[in-house]
């Protein structure tokens, strides 16, 4: 896999075996209905498999990206990714990044808890569990977005998202092969 655009573009990175990648064309789609510069924002990638979407909004400017991964094979990918890609010699004083080995519903949690809100939050569960439901719901109840934030949910196609949950607004939904890509902004 490699960065699309940015500051990285072009830079490979490792893919773990096994998971399902964001495609190039999904990732260049998200960016491209995200707006190009994402300058001084905040992104959590949840469900970071390779941490690709992470890295994509670290290449294009966003200032603190935190990667939630729990799988163990996946999470040390994601580390290695970051030392291929020169993450601790990317960073400047003003940019955050971290990667948690958890959960990504217990780490919703404890960002409520410790009140870390975001910016951007993209959401690509492992298909045919109901995990996209679960997750918008898990986010609804628990405050981690600043208003005017948006949740991207890449999806199986055959798990339907509600127009609305909570403070959260469906705006834009677009098809990809088995994959639905639901974009919500909250209130």
């Amino acid at each position: 896999m490699r960065i699309l655009s940015g500051k990285l573009k072009g830079r490979n990175f490792y893919m773990p075996h096994g998971i399902r990648p964001t495609s190039d064309i999904i990732r260049k789609s998200v960016f491209d209905i995200l707006g190009q510069e994402l300058e001084g924002l905040s992104f959590l990638d949840l469900f970071a498999g390779s941490g690709a979407m992470g890295f994509e909004a670290i290449s294009r400017g966003a200032q603190n990206v935190i990667f939630v991964e729990k799988d163990l094979k996946c999470f040390k990918v994601v580390e290695e990714n970051m030392t291929v890609l020169e993450m601790p010699y990317y960073e400047r004083k003003d940019c955050y990044f971290d990667l948690f080995k958890l959960d990504a519903f217990a780490a919703i949690k404890e960002f409520a808890r410790k009140k870390r809100q975001f910016d951007i939050i993209f959401i690509d569960p492992p298909y045919s569990r109901e995990l996209a439901k679960k997750a918008l719901k898990t986010l609804s109840a628990h405050d981690i977005v600043y208003p005017n934030s948006l949740l991207v949910f890449q999806h199986d196609k055959r798990e339907g998202l509600p127009d609305q949950q909570g403070r959260f607004s469906l705006f834009k939904t677009r098809k990809y092969g088995a994959s639905l890509v639901s974009i919500y902004r909250s209130s």
